[in-house]
């Protein structure tokens, strides 16, 4: 049987061309996959890690201006009441009249002080005619102790006689006075210009004074042409506010305009129980254009001092534990615990917990755990930024 040819020397190395061809693109292709792999792992971590936005706390300055809350009252104030008894016979104004200081108000008829001080005024007219005849007997008894004709005891006795008359004459004239007085307060005059605010009479009706007696008030006047305004202002600010300084106004009712005041004075000591300082502001108001009562806010003007730091309320973050903010510190979520000091709405101030340099998260999610890893997307702002307070 004949000997099978074997494979040539070409062949041979053909075929190794073959299998190192087929080798290197099963290596290759391994190796490929291996680093895709690789790759698509890394890329999975990196999507991984959250992507957050962060701004850095603002130092903060108290404006220079604060606004406080205050009511109006009128310059002068006071109520009108009646001096003596009777009947309201007439009145000459209601609310919301103008009055002149001196101009009559009201008219009140008194039918018995009437009569009493004519009775007062009969009893003078005896005393008066008694002075005279005892004074006409004093001078006689007088002229004849000259010539012995009396005696120096009856001399005495009638001019004793005429002192007294004399006190009784002095008492009955007082006692006139004193009624005629009384009927002077029939009629009711304006103490000081001003508004009548309030008439709690009628034509009629029974008006009782004296010391037994619950006053009355027939008016309510009120000087308007100045205000003053009293204000509490928080113990912080009480050094700034000097008397003579100006303070301006604003009210719902005129937006866009703003009345000017004057510090008039304060109290010059810190109410305890609220910590504030009483202050007035007094107020020009020639046109009547401020009501007494109102609500107004007054503004006053202060030195700028630093403060705390200022954070937008949306980097907030309400835990169990308390309120919590996150910040980003070497790539990881650290929740760090603050106190908030002043709350603006949009922004907060922060009283502790926090530094300028710290990244804080804006809109955090609520799963944001400490320590988890994160990566800064975009700066609102840069660190060491400053801030008017509530203007944010």
């Amino acid at each position: 049987m004949p000997a099978r040819p074997g494979l040539s020397g070409g062949t041979w190395i053909g075929l190794m061309v073959v299998a190192l061809v087929i080798a290197a693109v099963v290596v290759f292709g391994i190796s490929a996959r291996h680093n895709t792999e690789n790759k698509l792992e890394k890329d999975t971590a990196v999507a991984a890690i959250s992507s957050v936005n962060v701004v850095y706390p603002a130092a903060s300055t108290v404006s220079s201006e604060i606004s406080l809350p205050g009511n109006t009252q009128a310059y002068t104030d006071a109520p009108i009441y009646s001096r003596t008894s009777g009947y309201l016979k007439d009145w000459y104004f209601d609310i919301g009249a103008h009055v002149r200081k001196g101009q009559l108000m009201a008219v009140i008829e008194t039918p018995e002080l009437d009569q009493q001080l004519q009775v007062a005024q009969a009893d003078l007219k005896s005393a008066q005619a008694n002075l005279d005849l005892a004074n006409t007997t004093s001078t006689r008894y007088q002229n004849l102790l000259k010539t012995n004709s009396v005696s120096k005891q009856e001399t005495d006795v009638a001019m004793s006689d005429a002192a007294a008359k004399q006190a009784a004459v002095d008492a009955s004239l007082a006692n006139v006075r004193r009624l005629q007085q009384l009927q002077s307060f029939e009629k009711v005059y304006a103490p000081f210009d001003g508004i009548v605010t309030a008439r709690n009479t009628d034509i009629g009706r029974l008006i009782s004074a004296g010391q037994n007696t619950t006053p009355q008030e027939l008016f309510h006047l009120a000087a308007i042409g100045k205000l003053r305004v009293y204000v509490a202002v928080p113990e912080a600010y009480s050094a700034a506010i000097k008397v003579g300084s100006k303070a301006t106004l604003t009210l719902d009712e005129f937006p866009g305009k703003a009345f000017e005041g004057t510090i008039a004075r304060n109290s010059n000591a810190i109410d305890q129980s609220t910590r504030t300082l009483n202050v007035e502001v007094d107020v020009e108001n020639p046109k009547g254009e401020l009501l007494p009562g109102a609500y107004v806010f007054v503004h006053f003007k202060v030195p700028e001092h630093a403060t705390g730091l200022m954070l937008p309320s949306n980097t907030l973050l309400f835990r169990s534990e308390g309120l919590r903010v996150g910040v980003v510190r070497n790539g990881r979520v650290q929740m760090v615990p603050v106190k908030i000091s002043k709350d603006a709405g949009a922004t907060v101030e922060i009283a502790s917990g926090l530094t300028p340099n710290d990244p804080v998260i804006l809109d955090p999610s609520d799963s944001l755990a400490n320590g988890q890893e994160v990566q800064i997307a975009s700066r609102t702002n840069q660190p060491g930024a400053q801030t008017k307070a509530g203007q944010q």
